[in-house]
């Protein structure tokens, strides 16, 4: 059974002939100490498409990609490339060229660089485009593997009555911030939220935080308490 929710993500489809479905997929897992970011990519056409007693799609694409990623550096330190379906025979060819992904930092300036090694003939264009839908699920998974460790950090110590989480620094807090730097409209290092945050205003929880702890009947200014163990 998934963990997660598998219902589509589209709205619902128009009245109207379908002629192509891309399906991109990235799953993040804790590989102490580090991360496992696993991503795929497929291309299917419908049925009957090309050939009228054909019942079945008919995937004309299909890329899997493995990144090992260091924490909490973020540095790639593995990758290997899988090539389920493709169009033509020379086509795995270029997976060991993904290799030069390893030493690369998955954050700061990763989709340059990534555009740099693997762009037009010097790459798979569907597996370069799998790498930019990737790199922000590891981001995203800095404070996944923070509360990941909080949580068994505490299980380990059920019990100890002296035991006290360790808060995290200054330095590390700006630092799990920090990253989101430009990334978007809302972190515009100019902009109005990152100042507040650099004037040490205590920012409300996150919208969907705030929606699961109502759901769950907790105060919602609880997250904070929870996210440091």
């Amino acid at each position: 059974m998934s963990q997660f929710d598998t219902h589509d993500i589209l709205p619902p489809d128009p009245d109207l002939e379908v002629l192509h479905d891309r399906e991109y997929r990235v799953r993040a897992f804790r590989k102490d100490p580090n991360l496992l970011i696993r991503g795929a990519v497929r291309d299917q056409k419908p049925p009957r498409l090309y050939l009228e007693d054909d019942n079945d799609p008919l995937t004309i694409h299909h890329m899997q990609l493995d990144l090992e990623v260091a924490f909490p550096s973020l540095e790639i330190v593995g990758a290997t490339v899988h090539f389920e379906t493709h169009p033509n025979d020379v086509c795995p060819r270029i997976v060991d060229h993904y290799e030069k992904l390893i030493g690369l930092s998955i954050a700061r300036g990763f989709t340059h660089r990534v555009r740099e090694l693997f762009g037009g003939p010097r790459g798979c264009t569907h597996t370069t485009a799998l790498l930019q839908a990737m790199a922000p699920v590891a981001v995203q998974c800095f404070w996944s593997m923070r509360a990941s460790q909080s949580r068994q950090e505490s299980e380990l110590n059920a019990g100890n009555v002296s035991f006290v989480p360790r808060e995290l620094t200054e330095e590390e807090k700006r630092a799990q911030w920090a990253m989101n730097l430009n990334t978007c409209h809302v972190w515009d290092e100019e902009g109005e939220f990152v100042e507040r945050i650099k004037n040490g205003e205590q920012l409300a929880p996150p919208l969907f935080a705030r929606q699961r702890m109502i759901d769950l009947g907790y105060d919602p200014e609880e997250w904070r308490s929870r996210m440091r163990g």
